[in-house]
């Protein structure tokens, strides 16, 4: 359990989270460590929150995810954090955003932060959160307001989408900063130089490491025996679902395949319209959101892990996708295209297949030659399987952070 009136607090946007496990095993990491911590969440569990399983589970304190919904605790909030030494300089740190950036959200995000300082009492002597947009934004008025200090890892989507003025003043002013991927601490670095930015990558548990590659003789060759594709990912824009269905269709008629995906999401429907408009309904199989345990059985059954990653229209990317690592930890070759992070872990030729993103046609050559070939996919995932196994070690990570935090809050 979570430890109310620890010196550190952890925040969350939302807790659990199906496609945000990796915090929850970071999380139970540092617990396994001896960090001490209570955790916040700005939002309540989400529905795919069902399907999480991981242990143990943690207790967490949920604030008001709207201010109107709560408006006795949020005035209450506001009125004790009124008397808080750092009041007056958080006032100024929200006009200041208000001037760049007058929306609703920036109040809604002060709203939480004096709930949040509120609830964490005189103990506390650092935030850590997860993220880099609201929650980060949350976070810092909070430190602000009990004059103490704050950190933040930033992933994916924070990274790419909050605006540059908006992360200049969070990094400066951050304790700590940390990132899972080499494109993401990039740009972080390219707006704040001096920020105490670490690169912590995203891991695997020893447990889900295999000893060795069990090779497919699947060649494609046998309409009986179709190559297995297997693509785990949110049906969101920048997973690139629409790009492999179309590959998948132009490999009808030269090599025989099948292919399962898992995952929920917003764009769903319109994939399940994209499979049975151009005739896959016999080929392609969409699951929709499945427990953690389900991808693993289906790593272990496929011959391909197909990652289609993609660059949404508002420049939102993958940063280190933990599929990725995890089918390379079950000695599954990958092909993936190359957007965000998927690079620090898939180098082409070597860990795995990386093809230009957006490009259905180059996607299809790719798959097609890699399913003719089950010898080079044995070799791409053997080497993965031995080079990033220990590269990508989750128990490395969370040494590295634990310390940070260790640090941050002045405990032992």
């Amino acid at each position: 359990m979570t430890v109310a009136g620890a010196p550190l607090a952890i925040v969350v946007k939302g807790y659990p989270r199906l496609s945000e496990t990796f915090i929850a095993r970071e999380l139970a990491g540092l617990q396994r460590r001896g960090i001490a911590f209570s955790l916040h969440a700005l939002r309540h569990p989400s529905a795919d929150a069902q399907l999480t399983r991981y242990e143990p589970r943690l207790a967490c304190d949920y604030l008001p995810e709207y201010l109107h919904e709560a408006p006795l605790v949020v005035a209450r909030a506001v009125m004790g954090a009124a008397r808080l030494p750092g009041f007056a300089r958080a006032v100024r740190a929200l006009h200041r955003d208000l001037a760049r950036d007058p929306g609703r959200a920036r109040v809604r995000r002060f709203g939480q932060a004096c709930v949040l300082a509120q609830r964490l009492g005189p103990r506390v002597r650092h935030i850590h959160c997860h993220f880099a947009h609201s929650p980060a934004s949350v976070t810092r008025h909070a430190a602000q307001l009990l004059g103490i200090g704050y950190s933040l890892s930033a992933h994916a989507k924070d990274v790419w989408t909050t605006p540059d003025w908006d992360l200049r003043d969070k990094l400066a002013e951050a304790a700590f900063v940390v990132t899972c991927n080499t494109p993401a601490q990039e740009r972080l670095l390219r707006l704040s130089p001096d920020c105490r930015l670490s690169l912590v990558h995203h891991g695997v548990d020893d447990g889900l490491v295999v000893p060795s590659v069990s090779p497919s003789t699947r060649d494609g060759s046998d309409a009986g025996a179709p190559v297995r594709l297997l693509a785990v990912a949110r049906a969101v824009e920048k997973k690139g679902l629409p790009h492999l269905i179309e590959a998948v269709a132009r490999l009808a008629g030269r090599v025989h395949v099948e292919l399962e995906h898992f995952g929920d999401g917003p764009l769903l429907g319109r994939l399940r319209e994209h499979v049975a408009s151009r005739g896959l309904k016999n080929t392609v199989t969409l699951h929709g959101g499945r427990p953690h345990g389900d991808i693993i059985a289906a790593m272990d059954g496929a011959d391909l892990l197909v990652f289609p990653a993609d660059v949404a229209t508002d420049g939102d990317r993958d940063g280190l996708p933990n599929v990725v690592l995890e089918a390379q930890a079950r000695g599954l070759c990958v092909v993936a295209c190359d957007a965000g992070g998927v690079g620090d872990a898939v180098r082409d030729g070597l860990t795995g297949a990386l093809v230009v993103r957006g490009d259905p046609e180059a996607l299809s050559r790719r798959l097609e030659a890699l399913c003719r070939q089950p010898q080079e996919r044995a070799r791409m995932a053997r080497v993965a399987l031995e080079m990033n196994a220990p590269l990508f070690d989750a128990a490395r990570g969370y040494d590295q952070i634990a310390a940070l935090l260790r640090q941050a809050a002045g405990v032992a």
